[in-house]
């Protein structure tokens, strides 16, 4: 696995170690912004490369959730 020091990964990382989860997917929203943010975190490489795929489709799905109820 690629060691990624983002505060963001470290934080996903984190909820993983708390809830001994192998995978993570964070969306974040700043309604403020319009900013969108997704971050994900696999406990080895081939489960960090599954995350990522599943982070994308969640992101898209959400934001355009999020963009119909404006």
């Amino acid at each position: 696995m690629v060691w990624n020091p983002s505060p963001k990964v470290a934080a996903a990382r984190d909820i993983a170690d708390r809830w001994n989860l192998s995978h993570v997917i964070i969306v974040m929203i700043d309604d403020k912004t319009g900013d969108t943010t997704t971050v994900t975190y696999g406990e080895n490489r081939g489960k960090c490369a599954a995350a990522e795929k599943l982070g994308e489709v969640a992101h898209v799905a959400i934001i355009d959730a999020w963009e119909g109820e404006k």
